[in-house]
């Protein structure tokens, strides 16, 4: 049962099967309605546990089977394009998974715990209001902590799959990690054999969407034409030299045919060092963007060996005479820095560039046109808290949010669609459009309430033309967290489980 929870719970954030396993499913579609009944597999399991050992075993069985289906795709990166041996990958995969289902595995230790009653072995339950707020407090406090801690690795939270359901209603008010807290608790309610009134709380809680409309915190600042670039550059070959010339000159090709106001060229994209461009390449692409009145964001590495190097984003022509670059703050793990006494598996993967600099958390906008574009890097949008940095002062904060990545490193998997649904509930968070320009896909114009205006195919060359209205205001949830961070849904869960232990009979 914790298994096939598992399983369910990864399908929920993002179908993970081609269409032509069964129709009627888009891959990586989010089903919101299985997030709580897988989560009450896990609860049931818990409530049903004789032993410390089972509760225990229950709850890490459950989330290392949803953490490896979630992000199996990290085997694609290591053993296909990182010459890591098969076996290995697969191994470290499952090792990562079982590591990070710790936290799931204490916090159902505790709740099993702190919920037994007498009787409970023939049938009986913990009240159910205070065990479902505690389950639903423990779940989100073990999923901040999976997201934040050593850098954090929050892909494929519970909150996504809520990113077209009708919780995606509370999004700008309580970001991913509420609506975590909210599917707990509806798993939580299902799990208690939904009695009467807690059943009647959760209708209400889903409901009230259907009658009301979420407000809307921000104001059009005008439409943006951009032009966004997908190279589809095979990660086999990317840093060959003939590859290279390749990317040099198709890109500057895209970039002098662009029709944007804005272009953008992915994470990377051209792999090589300013200072190692052909010489004029850098004035020619400046003369062109300045001649047009347009600006670009051009992702590349940046740096030399005395200094560090970062994974930027050069920002040319527009109103920037001085030049801009943004440079990457939150790094990969073992892909982007290498953590002490780790240098013999960035070595074994053999990944170019495998140590860069972090850049400032709430860096500048990049402006074009009267917009302020906060530009960000690949897997910089799974932390919704560090975006929101940007909006502590509205008067400078992006109109426009546009990410660079690269993710050709996984093929043609789910990491694309799950990618595709973190920068969904990013723009429902902070009410605020993105515009992603990928090397393999998604490349698209994703509008402030979380939907894909218009999309690339993935796999294929491509410059995807179209506008993008720019918005202004912040939600409550960009308030609380550019200020606070996490801290106070780590203090609305601290006092819930404080009380729950308080309250709880010896």
């Amino acid at each position: 049962m914790a298994a096939g929870g598992g399983l369910l719970l990864a399908a929920s954030v993002a179908w993970p099967l081609p269409n032509s396993w069964f129709a009627p499913i888009a891959q990586g579609t989010a089903f919101w309605w299985l997030q709580p009944l897988a989560l009450a597999l896990l609860c049931q399991g818990l409530q049903q546990s004789h032993s410390l050992r089972q509760a225990w075993w229950t709850g890490w069985v459950f989330a290392t089977t949803w953490l490896a289906a979630t992000f199996w795709w990290l085997v694609v990166a290591m053993h296909v394009y990182g010459g890591m041996n098969a076996p290995l990958a697969v191994f470290a995969t499952l090792l990562l998974a079982a590591a990070l289902a710790l936290y799931y595995a204490l916090a159902g230790l505790v709740f099993w715990q702190w919920t037994r009653v007498k009787g409970f072995a023939r049938g009986a339950y913990p009240p159910a209001p205070a065990s479902s707020l505690l389950f639903a407090a423990l779940w989100t406090m073990a999923e901040m902590a999976r997201g934040t801690w050593l850098t954090g690795f929050g892909w494929g939270a519970v909150g996504y799959a809520h990113v077209d359901g009708p919780l995606a209603f509370y999004a700008p008010w309580l970001g991913t990690y509420g609506l975590t807290a909210l599917g707990a608790w509806l798993a939580a309610v299902l799990a208690q054999k939904l009695r009467l009134r807690w059943a009647v709380a959760a209708l209400t809680l889903l409901g009230l969407p259907l009658v009301l409309s979420v407000p809307d915190w921000t104001q059009s600042t005008g439409q943006l034409r951009v032009s966004l670039l997908q190279g589809n550059v095979s990660q086999s070959n990317k840093f060959d030299a003939p590859t290279v010339a390749h990317s040099l000159r198709w890109y500057a090709q895209g970039i002098n045919a662009a029709q944007g106001a804005l272009v953008v060229v992915p994470e990377t994209a051209i792999p090589l060092l300013p200072a190692d461009w052909p010489p004029g390449y850098l004035d020619s692409l400046q003369a062109s963007l300045r001649s047009k009145n347009q600006s670009a964001l051009i992702g590349t590495p940046w740096g030399d060996a005395q200094n560090g190097y970062t994974n930027a984003a050069l920002g040319l022509g527009g109103g920037e005479p001085a030049g801009y670059r943004y440079d990457k703050h939150h790094l990969v793990p073992f892909g982007e820095f290498i953590p002490p006494l780790f240098h013999w598996f960035i070595d074994l993967m053999q990944i170019p560039l495998g140590d860069f600099q972090r850049g400032p958390l709430a860096a500048p906008s990049f402006v074009a046109q009267g917009q302020r574009l906060g530009p960000h890097i690949c897997y910089e949008d799974l932390f919704g808290e560090e975006l929101a940095t940007r909006f502590t002062d509205p008067a400078r904060a992006p109109t426009i949010l546009v990410n660079l990545s690269n993710l050709g490193w996984f093929d043609d998997t789910v990491a694309v669609d799950q990618h595709a649904t973190i920068a969904r509930m990013r723009a429902l968070e902070l009410q605020r459009p993105i515009v992603r320009a990928t090397n393999t896909g998604l490349t698209a114009i994703i509008d402030h309430q979380g939907h894909v205006v218009s999309a690339l195919p993935r796999l294929q060359v491509g410059v995807l033309e179209g506008r993008v209205e720019g918005r202004t205001g912040t939600t409550p949830f960009a308030w609380w967290a550019g200020r606070f961070g996490l801290w106070p849904v780590w203090l609305l869960c601290g006092l819930v489980v404080g009380g729950y232990w308080m309250r709880r009979r010896p």
